[in-house]
């Protein structure tokens, strides 16, 4: 299957209905059909061809997802784009994919334009909310053409998406995903929580395998999206009064600030069963936190781009295992190994892999990266993880964030979970940086919660009443706020950076 007969046999399957809400728009399955016709026709009509490789970038709306079905009705690969990114990070993506076409708005048009001045070889620029012009075309102009090219003749193996990873470590990598990645992986998603038919909310980039994963999963349940350009925990809250929302995806620091929001129990919110976690670690104080104030369960699960991308979930049938990221999904097959490559016994630490249709190709023009990832079918993550003996997958760490000190190996998320759960604490995130005794210090990254103005000594007083001598920090670091990128993962190699000169004697 490819991507775009999911939304044929959407409108097949439930007729006609609303499918985007967004601010005070609507629009229904039929015509997000028909604006993804009349953008592939606009795409041909300016040379775009099987395989060509058409950038998008912009905040959520609902152009973004008439974009994904228009290029891959063109015959041409996604390349989704953050927002939030830099116009010379932006320029090496484009550069690296040899994009033809980049479609953006009013928001990234500058940095973007900043980004393809540079280029010997100019993709064309369409904005989906600026007049036309010398430098850019409009999305709608586009749009408004007549193209008699060949329909796409893709294969459900073909690549239908390049997505470049976030970048935190040198130059970002452009994984591969095909359409069959992509269909499978949201059919067993649907089928892992027995998603039923209803509105959810689109809060987390579009512009990233999310926005692939909701609208893919909405086209299959036959469900509505409420379309956000920004996080405003009030206008959540209206939405699922509005919509009677039962279900939605966020990341912690978002339901941090809606646990935290005065604003609340001004809104009916008692519709919501439960929301999905994932991107970055949810503490376990905020996982009790959300359940307590909402009355709501929290599903943490566990995805990688390189999965297209969930791996595990909890899901509404089987018991929340705090701190845990729940059961492989259908179709997924795990397994945790040593240094040696040898599969460990059950509670043991290791490294994850993942193996499944799932499971990317490997990366674009990188056959080195692939060689090093993908080994006989299986994804080498490099997150250290143990299951228990239900099979509940435990993420301890980022393989390169394990902090070794004298030897020792120390798992940073342990003294996260133990800051996170200090009363004056917002959130915390822990890193090592180098020492000249014990090779690796332990450094606390934290952000204080309003009004609290712990000391660092009473921190550190604090983690060595809990925890063993080795695994206390040597340093606090107060913070405004921690660093992240646009799916709400903590950039610990910007702390290390900041942390770079401090003294831990």
């Amino acid at each position: 299957m490819k991507l775009a007969e999911l939304l044929e046999n959407n409108i097949s399957k439930y007729g006609e209905y609303p499918f985007i809400f967004y601010q005070n728009q609507q629009f229904t399955n039929v015509e997000t059909k028909k604006y993804a016709d009349q953008v592939a026709n606009g795409l041909r009509k300016l040379g775009v061809e099987n395989g060509d490789r058409v950038v998008i970038c912009m905040p959520n709306n609902p152009e973004v997802i008439f974009s994904y079905q228009g290029i891959t009705r063109s015959g041409a690969v996604i390349v989704p784009i953050m927002f939030t990114l830099h116009p010379k990070e932006i320029q090496y993506i484009i550069k690296n994919c040899l994009a033809k076409v980049v479609i953006a708005s009013a928001y990234t048009a500058e940095n973007m334009k900043k980004a393809i001045d540079e280029l010997e070889v100019k993709p064309v620029l369409v904005v989906a909310d600026l007049p036309g012009s010398d430098e850019m075309v409009n999305l709608y102009d586009l749009m408004s053409v007549n193209s008699t090219a060949n329909e796409e003749n893709a294969h459900e193996n073909d690549t239908a998406v390049i997505l470049y990873t976030s970048g935190t470590t040198g130059n970002p990598k452009g994984v591969l995903l095909t359409h069959k990645n992509l269909y499978t992986n949201a059919f067993n998603s649907v089928a892992h929580n027995e998603t039923d038919r209803g509105v959810t909310i689109g809060v987390l980039p579009l512009a990233h395998v999310y926005g692939l994963t909701i609208s893919n999963t909405c086209y299959i349940t036959g469900s509505s999206v409420v379309v956000f350009s920004r996080f405003d925990p009030q206008e959540i809250f209206k939405a699922i009064e509005t919509y009677k929302v039962r279900s939605f995806s966020a990341v912690p620091t978002m339901i941090h600030a809606m646990v935290g929001s005065p604003q609340a129990d001004q809104y009916d919110t008692s519709s919501l069963e439960w929301i999905g976690s994932g991107s970055a670690p949810l503490p376990i104080v905020l996982l009790n936190g959300f359940r307590q104030r909402f009355g709501a369960k929290v599903l943490e699960g566990y995805g990688l781009s390189e999965a297209a991308p969930v791996v595990t979930a909890h899901n509404k049938k089987i018991a929340i295992k705090p701190g845990s990221v729940g059961i492989p999904i259908p179709g997924v097959q795990i397994k945790i190994i040593d240094n040696e490559g040898s599969e460990v016994p059950v509670g043991v630490v290791g490294e994850l892999l993942v193996s499944g249709d799932n499971v990317t190709p490997g990366y674009y023009q990188n056959k080195e990266e692939t060689n090093r990832v993908i080994k006989d079918g299986w994804l080498h993550t490099g997150d250290l993880a143990r299951v228990d003996e239900d099979g509940y997958l435990f993420i301890v760490d980022r393989k390169k964030d394990l902090v070794i000190r004298g030897g020792f190996n120390i798992y940073p998320r342990d003294i996260e979970e133990l800051l996170n759960a200090h009363a004056s604490i917002s959130e915390a995130a822990v890193i090592g940086i180098p020492d000249e005794r014990m090779g690796e210090e332990i450094v606390a990254c934290v952000v204080k919660n309003p009004e609290a103005d712990p000391t660092e000594e009473e921190l550190l007083q604090y983690c060595q009443d809990h925890l063993a001598r080795n695994k206390t920090p040597k340093k606090i670091v107060f913070m405004e706020g921690l660093p992240r990128n646009g799916v709400g993962k903590i950039l610990k190699t910007r702390l290390r950076e900041t942390a770079a000169g401090i003294s831990t004697q």
